[in-house]
């Protein structure tokens, strides 16, 4: 599909002030700016494996469309929540398990490059990714 393929960070866009208002210590954000995270993409029918490679953890996510599951972000923020296709869109709504705060997200192939769009608290963060 669309989104299979290895996918490497190339830009942020306030992904800083998106970490801060999370709760991401000021140490740990700087860290994060430079984590050339990369996401190995899988899809067969609704269900989706992604491997996330970073400079701090490497970690594999299977989830299926519509189905609640559990994950834990770098720093150890707890979310539970599902992805969704909605047109060409991938759409996850997750709660953080220690406030309850929303956390929302879009994944979408804009131009050849994944787009990733993050909102919480009403801070919007943007990371784009190009294919390796």
């Amino acid at each position: 599909m669309a989104f299979d393929g290895t996918w490497k960070t190339d830009r942020n866009e306030n992904y800083d002030k998106f970490m801060e208002k999370m709760g991401v210590n000021m140490v740990k954000r700087k860290l994060a700016a430079h984590d050339n995270l990369k996401l190995t993409i899988t899809q067969e029918g609704n269900k989706f494996t992604i491997k996330e490679s970073s400079t701090f953890r490497t970690t594999e996510i299977v989830f299926e469309l519509g189905v609640t599951f559990n994950y834990s972000l770098a720093d150890g923020t707890e979310l539970t929540g599902s992805w969704n296709l909605e047109g060409n869109k991938l759409v996850g709504k997750f709660k953080r398990l220690d406030n309850g705060n929303e956390l929302n997200t879009t994944r979408e192939i804009i131009g050849g490059e994944l787009v990733q769009i993050y909102v919480y608290e009403g801070i919007e963060a943007k990371r784009t990714f190009k294919k390796e």
